[in-house]
């Protein structure tokens, strides 16, 4: 049974749901003072871990600067100023606005009897060590414009680190979308809940490094606001490795762990059907058979001679020209098909009977944009068994033309595609999304840019193939199989990259992290 700080680090709320959220806290009896203090206390402490802060003016100690908006996220940051000037560091309050919420005007009307200097105007405010923003919280949802934009501008142009409160000012909490200019932090502390803004792939260059601070919220309150919507979720390691096939059981033999045919390869890019191959053996299917054309057969076998290759008469332009099964073999004596990497839309025949078989089927590069040509959502529905497509940004376009700009609203986007093509719908990116036909969404919260190279969503896809061959033998629910193998993925690259650099992560050399990511 999960703990409530695993529930906590799960939840993805948008503003309209933190607003509910924090309402139903006050309406509850706690007030709205007491919040401030107990969450501006918790970053004060967080602040003075800093390493290269120091607290003692007369050892030449940190000077601080506090940016302080017109709402209760500058209470927050009014209320650090004041622990941090306590405790021996130099604040100075920047502080542009005419009109402050009460709470915040009393703090504002405190720290200044405390001697704390205030200014109004970004010419006027001295060097410091730090800025912590906290000029908006969530909810933004106007332009920012002068003078407050310029400032914000000008601010971004020191060398000085900012930690931004709940989220960086200028940012929406939904699509994070820059709403004129925002605040680029070196990090941010997000109160509470993760908003959903944390999780688009446009707004990542403006968090920095993004910690959670959770303030005790009552489950029973997340719960009671989120239970009719449909849930967007980080997946953790706890809750992805819980999804695992493992331990297996002391009785077992290799069709019981899922039997896989991977669909892949031609010719012209035989290395797509190495890379899906090995990253299905890392999964660690019972069984996996490889449909490729007769002429890869015996480069395939060199690389995975424990795997039933099945060579496959090939057309002139070496793309696989119909599957060849062994004898008394059909599709439908698989567990899951994973189709498309390498394939060329050559193969268009082939994309075909694997859509019409009764199978899980996973649909990857040349089976995307054969799909594509098709036309997804008809094609999809009369499907009758789970499909799971793989797309970037461009393949997700070609597929859903009609549903709204991914790289605008990522997880609203991959919502929309999953409940229109009745698929589960895996969008690569920085923070990939998943998503069923009933609109819950998975979210994969850290990736690395090494991942992005050639090759690498080949891996995904066997290593995909092969969690779902033996999910289906298991009955685990496929769209958190789904999520746990993007997870395991990523977490792969970030291991590889930690140890060979960004540059050196290769798609082949992915695949040999994959196994060091359950041993770690």
């Amino acid at each position: 049974m999960q703990n409530r700080q695993e529930k906590i680090s799960q939840v993805i709320v948008t503003s309209v749901q933190m607003r509910d959220i924090e309402d139903r806290i006050f309406a509850a009896g706690m007030p709205v003072v007491a919040l401030m203090e107990k969450v501006a206390g918790l970053i004060a402490r967080r602040i003075q871990e800093i390493p290269f802060l120091r607290e003692s003016p007369q050892a030449g100690g940190s000077r601080v600067g506090i940016l302080v908006g017109p709402g209760h996220n500058g209470g927050d940051a009014l209320v650090v100023a004041r622990e941090l000037h306590f405790r021996g560091y130099e604040i100075w309050i920047y502080s542009p606005f005419s009109k402050l919420k009460e709470l915040t005007s009393q703090h504002l009307q405190y720290a200044q009897s405390l001697g704390i200097p205030i200014y109004q105007t970004i010419e006027q405010l001295p060097n410091s060590d730090l800025l912590i923003d906290g000029l908006f919280g969530f909810g933004l949802e106007r332009n920012l414009t002068d003078p407050i934009a310029s400032a914000i501008n000008q601010l971004n142009e020191l060398s000085v680190p900012i930690y931004s409160i709940d989220l960086p000012s200028g940012l929406h909490t939904d699509t994070g979308v820059v709403l004129g200019t925002a605040i680029r932090a070196t990090h941010t502390f997000c109160l509470g809940l993760w908003k959903l803004a944390f999780f688009q792939d446009q707004a990542l260059e403006y968090f920095g490094k993004a910690e959670l601070i959770d303030f005790d919220i009552p489950l029973v309150d997340v719960e009671a606001v989120l239970k009719d919507a449909p849930k967007i979720k980080r997946i953790t390691p706890p809750t992805a490795l819980a999804n695992l096939p493992l331990p297996r059981p002391a009785v077992t033999h290799k069709y019981k762990e899922g039997h896989l045919l991977l669909i892949c390869g031609s010719r012209r890019y035989a290395g797509g059907a190495i890379l899906t191959a090995l990253g299905a053996r890392a999964s660690g299917v019972g069984m996996l058979s490889i449909a490729v054309p007769e002429s890869l057969k015996s480069l395939l076998v060199s690389h995975l001679p424990e795997a039933l290759i099945v060579g496959c008469p090939e057309t002139e332009t070496g793309a696989i020209a119909h599957l060849q099964l062994p004898e008394k073999t059909d599709l439908s004596s698989f567990n899951a098909i994973a189709c498309g990497p390498g394939l060329t839309r050559d193969a268009t025949p082939i994309v075909q009977e694997a859509i019409n078989s009764d199978r899980p089927l996973i649909l990857d590069a040349d089976g995307l944009n054969i799909l594509a040509q098709m036309g997804a959502i008809a094609t999809l529905k009369k499907r009758l068994a789970v499909t799971v497509l793989t797309p970037h940004t461009g393949e997700f376009e070609r597929l859903f033309p009609n549903v709204p700009d991914a790289k605008h609203d990522r997880v609203q986007a991959v919502r929309e595609a999953a409940a229109q093509s009745e698929a589960i719908v895996l969008l690569k990116g920085s923070r990939t999304a998943i998503a069923n036909p009933q609109g819950a969404v998975w979210i994969v919260p850290e990736s690395t840019p090494a991942l992005a190279r050639g090759g690498s969503g080949d891996v995904l896809t066997g290593l995909l193939g092969g969690l779902l061959a033996q999910a289906a033998t298991k009955q685990i629910p496929l769209e958190d199989i789904v999520a746990t193998a993007a997870w395991w993925h990523s977490q792969a690259g970030i291991i590889a990259a930690q140890e060979r650099t960004e540059l050196g992560v290769d798609a082949f050399t992915l695949t040999q992290y994959l196994i060091k990511v359950l041993s770690n």
